[in-house]
């Protein structure tokens, strides 16, 4: 399952909005093919493994996500495995998608293949989190990255932010928006840095097969722009990729095709409906890059899944623009964060928090 578990993470830059899931079939205490989910219309990766098998009669096949039992752009791949002859099926988890969700396994069951479910299903879960997300609650898996001095500051108060880091945090943000569905930033973002919120291939550190697959899908770049004020020479509108301008109901369209409103509430645009129009098109890995008043939004809307946060050996000074415009009266109003992962990328910090929910 282990060996299914890195075949899968070959297909996060691709698979979405389909989940990145890896197979691996063993017959005789031997891999005789493996496989990882292609692109939206291609085979999963149970088809991919055993188209890899010169003879797959009675294997045991390994894959980290329950085989779909429905007719979607491809055929079942249950009936792949039927078919297939293979005599054991090992999975880590069942599928939430109301189409499988356990019909699956049981279809294998009634063809008389053994079943066995929950191998390294955490494991598995960590790597299709987004995935998961959007099919329990809606949308896909919220972060919210940020590039910060020691002391917690984005950028100095004129603004000048370029660079904080260091080149291995970058090249990881870098790989971040790769395996992101959507980039969010927000109009101040836009009219400030004129950013293009793009996958840059020359800092990806990648080759070969690999690049080609971080640079397949680029993620659609969703401005958060109530009134409608992106220009229409902004660099975010660029043909590099897909964008989606968001603007309350009475604006006029910006550009056909890359528009779509939500209801204006007293606090501006509402979040979480805009999260719910993402994850309605597919959004699994939803990445935030913006300034402190929309990372501030959604963190106090408890929007916010996990902090994907890059800190430098840096010193800024009190004058510097915070994380997040976030202001509480008393310790017990502020976020709690629980750390997930801490470490090293050149001389910088990366650290993954996630949002302790309130019990």
């Amino acid at each position: 399952m282990e060996q299914a578990l890195v075949e899968a993470r070959k297909g996060r830059f691709w698979a979405s909005p389909n989940p990145h899931v890896g197979c691996v079939v063993v017959k005789d205490n031997a891999i005789i093919g493996k496989g990882f989910t292609q692109p939206a219309g291609g085979a999963h990766a149970e088809v991919m493994a055993l188209s890899a098998c010169a003879s797959p009669e009675d294997a045991t096949v390994y894959v980290t996500l329950e085989p779909c039992a429905h007719h979607g752009r491809t055929g079942p791949c249950v009936d792949a495995l039927i078919n297939a002859g293979v005599g054991r099926v090992v999975g880590a988890l069942e599928d939430p998608n109301p189409s499988v969700s356990g019909q699956g396994y049981n279809r294998l069951r009634s063809a008389g293949i053994d079943v066995t479910q929950g191998v390294c299903s955490e494991a598995a879960a960590r790597e299709l989190k987004g995935f998961l997300l959007r099919m329990e609650r809606g949308w896909g898996r919220v972060r919210l990255k940020l590039g910060c001095s020691l002391d917690g500051r984005t950028a100095m108060a004129s603004g000048e932010s370029q660079w904080i880091t260091g080149a291995l945090a970058r090249q990881d943000v870098q790989r971040q928006r790769a395996a992101s569905s959507v980039i969010i930033t927000g109009i101040g973002t836009v009219l400030a840095d004129d950013c293009s919120l793009t996958v840059r291939s020359d800092e990806l550190g990648l080759e070969g097969v690999e690049l080609a697959r971080a640079l397949h899908r680029p993620p659609t770049r969703v401005v958060l722009d109530s009134y409608g004020r992106t220009p229409n020479s902004a660099r975010v509108l660029s043909a590099e990729a897909p964008t989606l301008v968001i603007t309350a109901p009475d604006q006029q369209p910006l550009t056909e095709g890359l528009h779509r409103t939500v209801r204006l509430t007293r606090d501006g645009l509402d979040l979480r409906d805009i999260l719910k129009v993402l994850g309605s098109e597919g959004a699994n890995e939803i990445l935030l890059e913006s300034g402190p008043s929309l990372a501030a939004a959604f963190l106090k809307e408890g929007l916010v899944d996990e902090l994907l946060i890059y800190q430098a050996p840096l010193l800024l000074g009190s004058s510097a623009r915070p994380l997040a415009d976030l202001a509480f009266s008393e310790l017990k109003d502020g976020i709690q964060l629980a750390y997930r992962e801490v470490s090293r990328l050149g001389s910088d910090l990366r650290i993954i928090a996630a949002v302790v929910e309130e019990n």
